[in-house]
């Protein structure tokens, strides 16, 4: 069986990684849903001075998680929350429950996801697609307080 293929590749770019800038980024969920964060990373990114490299994010938390996904239609968004809700639902005989019913389904909802990401930096901007945003997933009932650490390793024009 035989598919055709067609691939097409820019030239490469060679940068020395001479920059380390890191920063933590506080925010304060609603509940649960999707928080984007793409215009807080896009300014990181351009404070630093950013040519080419990588900006990586970690979120500080077990019940909380990372992802990038569509910003243009918000009914995706709700159903990967339903998508989360139905793979970890809140009463399904869970043991830990220490501090609530909601936060077993959060660990595994953050399990299922991620904690960190990695975004590559192109000629000074986020390189991510035309419908792509980063989000900040709260898995939790309740408002909460989260960390995310940011990190940008590469060039800039400050080096």
């Amino acid at each position: 069986m035989k598919s055709s293929k067609s691939f097409s590749r820019a030239a490469h770019c060679r940068t020395s990684a001479s920059t380390v800038a890191s920063s933590l980024l506080t925010v304060e969920t609603s509940g649960p849903g999707f928080v984007d964060l793409t215009r807080e990373i896009a300014s990181f990114v351009k404070e630093t001075g950013a040519t080419e490299g990588v900006v990586t994010l970690f979120v500080r938390h077990t019940s909380a998680s990372l992802t990038v996904k569509e910003n243009a239609d918000p009914s995706v968004l709700d159903d990967l929350t339903t998508a989360l809700d139905r793979l970890a639902p809140e009463h399904a005989g869970w043991t830990h429950d220490t501090e609530g019913p909601d936060d077993m389904p959060a660990h595994v909802k953050s399990l299922l996801t991620t904690t960190s990401l990695q975004v590559p930096i192109l000629e000074g901007k986020l390189a991510l697609g035309t419908w792509q945003a980063i989000y900040l997933i709260e898995h939790r009932l309740r408002p909460h307080r989260r960390e995310i650490v940011l990190q940008f390793i590469g060039a800039s024009g400050s080096n």
